[in-house]
């Protein structure tokens, strides 16, 4: 009886924390109560407390460091890159924002080494009010896209400028490394410099293997996670 009854007491800890986490009640990035408290506060032993938290862990709501504590990193909805970051957080129920940081002929002589002529855009992502990745999108300077610069984003939107004159990826690579923050990329983030942050590198290119976008992205490590699928049986 008493094993059904902790049992019970772990499903309902569990329950609860997991809604006020997908509620935002408990906000990404925040520290959790201690064990202690969490006993306390829900009148549990600290070994259901261990074992909530476990559950919590398994679903990969939150991510326990040994000596420091639990924080939550659930984010909602997997992103889907075929429609943007900033459309997935928001479907996710993020409040997303994105500041553009500027758009300017040419770009990173490495690229346009490879690839010909590009135009740049750097972009600021912010969910929730808190900076949360910067991306340096190379696009092929070819027909109105030369004229960005001057004529901006269609709708704001990279995904949407590209559709808009025909440039549609048909697949490419991925890069992910971690890489310490500069100066001023750690400004713009309201991190600081050295702080590690995910670099994830993007190269699309259409059916014929020319350039569609190069992006480069710093992504908060507290925000984001990358997902492998492969093909089972081998």
């Amino acid at each position: 009886m008493s094993e059904q009854v902790g049992r019970s007491k772990r499903s309902q800890l569990v329950t609860e924390l997991a809604t006020d986490i997908r509620a935002g009640r408990l906000a990404h990035g925040e520290r959790l109560p201690g064990e202690n408290q969490l006993a306390t506060r829900y009148q549990v032993s600290r070994g259901t407390v261990r074992s909530a938290l476990a559950e919590l862990q398994r679903r990969e709501l939150i991510a326990t460091e040994s000596g420091v504590g639990s924080f939550v990193t659930f984010d909602g909805k997997p992103l889907d890159q075929q429609v943007g970051w900033a459309r997935a957080l928001a479907e996710g129920g993020a409040d997303v924002g994105t500041e553009l940081l500027g758009i300017v002929s040419g770009g990173d002589p490495a690229i346009e080494e490879q690839y010909g002529a590009v135009v740049t855009v750097r972009r600021l992502r912010r969910s929730d009010g808190h900076p949360v990745s910067i991306e340096v999108s190379a696009l092929p300077a070819v027909g109105a896209l030369v004229d960005l610069p001057s004529t901006g984003l269609v709708d704001g939107s990279i995904t949407a400028t590209l559709r808009s004159v025909g440039r549609v990826g048909s697949g490419g690579e991925q890069w992910i490394s971690v890489e310490p923050l500069d100066v001023v990329d750690a400004a713009l983030l309201d991190r600081t410099p050295g702080e590690l942050f995910l670099r994830a590198v993007r190269v699309t290119l259409d059916q014929d293997g020319a350039l569609v976008e190069h992006v480069v992205s710093l992504l908060d490590p507290q925000r984001f996670r990358f997902h492998l699928s492969f093909p089972a049986g081998r």
